[in-house]
C-alpha cells in the first residue's frame, strides 16, 4: 500500500463515523430510495433478476434502490467497517436482498462469474489506484455477457471553482494531473486519483469491455448543503455514466 493509500484509509476512517451517527436518517432514506433516472434509463432491462455486485458500497442506499428496481441479489464491498456493519443492519431491518463483507478490488475474495452486474455508484473510481487492475477483478466476477456500470463525477468536477457569480476554474487543479487531496466533507485529505475520460474509456476497452453506453451529465449527484455554485447550473458537465459489457 503506497503513501496515497494510507491518507484515504485514515480520511476515511475518520469520516465513516457519519454511517453510524446518520443510521436512522438512512433508514428513512432507503425506505424510498431510488436510483438517479439516468441510471434507471440504462439499467432497468439488466437488473430485475440480476446478481449485482457493487465495490465501495458506503451507506448501501444504491443497494436498496437496485433490489427495489428487481435485482435478485446485491452484494456491498467496502473497506471501512463501519458503513459494512449499518448497511448490513439497515438490509436486516427492511428485509432487502443485500449483504455486506468488507474487501476491496481487486482483491475481493468473491468467486469467479458470481455478478450479472457490477455498479460503481457515485464516488468510486476516484479512489481506485489501479484502474487496470481493478478492471480486469470487474471481468473476472462477471459472467459471460454480464455488465459493468459506472456513474462518477465527471473528470472536469475537480477543476471547478465553487464561486456562485462565474464559473472559474481552480489555479490550484490541472485535468491531466494523476491526483489530488480531497478538501472537502466528508473525505477531507483523502486521495483522489484523477483520469481523463478518455483515459476510463480506453482502460474498459483494454480490459475487454465493449462500451455500450456514454453519457455526460450537467448535475453533480452530490451539493454540499449551503453551497450554490455557477458550474452546477447545466452549462458544464459534472458527471458521466458508462455501460459496458463483459465481451
Amino acid at each position: 500500500m503506497d503513501v496515497a493509500d494510507d491518507e484515504t484509509r485514515a480520511a476515511w476512517a475518520i469520516a465513516s463515523r457519519k454511517y453510524t451517527d446518520e443510521y436512522d436518517e438512512h433508514v428513512e432514506q432507503a425506505r424510498t430510495a431510488r436510483l438517479l433516472p439516468a441510471e434507471v434509463r440504462a439499467l432497468r432491462t439488466i437488473v430485475p433478476g440480476a446478481d449485482v455486485v457493487h465495490p465501495m458500497s458506503g451507506h448501501g442506499l444504491d443497494d436498496v434502490a437496485l433490489a427495489r428496481l428487481g435485482a435478485r441479489s446485491v452484494h456491498g464491498l467496502d473497506y471501512s467497517a463501519a458503513p459494512v456493519a449499518s448497511a448490513q443492519r439497515r438490509a436486516d431491518e427492511l428485509g432487502v436482498p443485500c449483504r455486506y463483507t468488507r474487501a476491496t478490488l481487486p482483491d475481493s475474495g468473491l468467486d469467479d462469474a458470481c455478478a450479472d452486474l457490477v455498479y460503481t455508484g457515485k464516488g468510486a473510481l476516484i479512489w481506485v489506484a489501479d484502474l487496470a487492475a481493478f478492471l480486469a477483478e470487474v471481468r473476472r466476477l462477471l459472467r459471460p455477457g454480464g455488465w459493468f456500470y459506472v456513474y462518477e463525477a465527471h473528470p472536469m468536477v475537480p477543476l471547478w471553482a465553487w464561486d456562485a457569480d462565474e464559473i472559474r476554474v481552480r489555479p490550484d487543479r490541472g485535468y491531466f494531473e494523476r491526483s489530488h487531496v480531497n478538501d472537502t466533507f466528508p473525505g477531507h485529505g483523502a486521495v483522489e486519483h484523477q483520469r481523463t475520460l478518455a483515459e476510463t474509456v480506453m482502460a474498459c476497452l483494454r480490459a475487454g469491455f465493449e462500451v455500450e453506453h456514454l453519457e455526460e451529465h450537467p448535475d453533480p449527484f452530490w451539493l454540499p448543503d449551503g453551497f450554490r455554485a455557477a458550474a452546477w447550473d447545466g452549462r458544464v458537465p459534472n458527471a458521466f455514466s458508462l455501460l459496458a459489457r463483459r465481451a
